[in-house]
């Protein structure tokens, strides 16, 4: 990917923004609704899905950090205590996500929040609040190689999609993730295409398919058996 100066920053259908990759002629989130996107597919559909009180998370893309921020919140207003490693390649700049208005509606607390997911250290875990850990890394999720120290009991994939990055939705990836996915665990993503729910079948995962967000028609939902 080119450097994120050369990101455009778009409105979506529900006022919240998404970033436009030229390069890729792809957005981070849908422009039927970015916010509204990240809290129907890894919020409604996974985190509020498992009924555990600790939770490990392992998120595949930590882009924007909406998914991140919802789950804050989330955590908190659940009363969950999270531990939530995120793995991204190609960090946002500042510059650029000061201007995203993902928190612009929320309370000023939860806009340091937000900011505060940002201007965190990489590569070392670090606590946000009282329910909520990020440990972000800085790698390439598909050399399968990056430190796992435990099992995820939800995993957010949020990869580009298959036709942009096909290195990220391979059988070995998948194989790689099932293994690192607790018993009764959680994997949602916005992506149903038939061979992607086929790879996470054949890892061992249960697969269904699930009502998408606006703008969508299906979403996977899988859970190991």
């Amino acid at each position: 990917m080119d450097s994120d100066q050369d990101l455009v920053i778009e409105s979506t259908a529900d006022g919240s923004h998404t970033l436009f990759v030229p390069a890729m002629n792809e957005h981070y989130h849908s422009v039927n609704g970015a916010r509204q996107e990240s809290e129907h597919i890894f919020i409604k559909t996974a985190f509020d899905f498992c009924t555990k009180s600790q939770i490990n998370i392992l998120e595949i893309g930590f882009g924007t950090g909406l998914n991140a921020y919802l789950t804050v919140l989330s955590a908190r207003d659940q009363s969950k205590h999270v531990n939530y490693t995120s793995l991204e390649l190609y960090p946002l700049s500042q510059t650029v996500t000061d201007k995203l208005n993902y928190a612009d509606k929320d309370s000023t607390n939860d806009k340091v929040l937000f900011q505060k997911l940002h201007s965190l250290d990489w590569n070392i875990k670090c606590e946000v609040t009282a329910y909520f850990s990020l440990t972000k890394i800085h790698t390439d999720f598909t050399k399968l190689d990056w430190k796992i120290d435990q099992l995820y009991d939800i995993i957010y994939f949020d990869a580009f999609a298959p036709d942009k990055q096909p290195d990220m939705w391979n059988q070995s990836v998948f194989d790689y993730l099932y293994a690192n996915t607790a018993p009764g665990g959680i994997l949602t993503t916005y992506c149903a295409k038939g061979v992607v729910r086929r790879m996470m079948q054949q890892s061992g995962y249960r697969v269904e398919r699930l009502p998408g967000p606006p703008g969508k028609r299906e979403m996977l939902r899988a859970v190991k058996h």
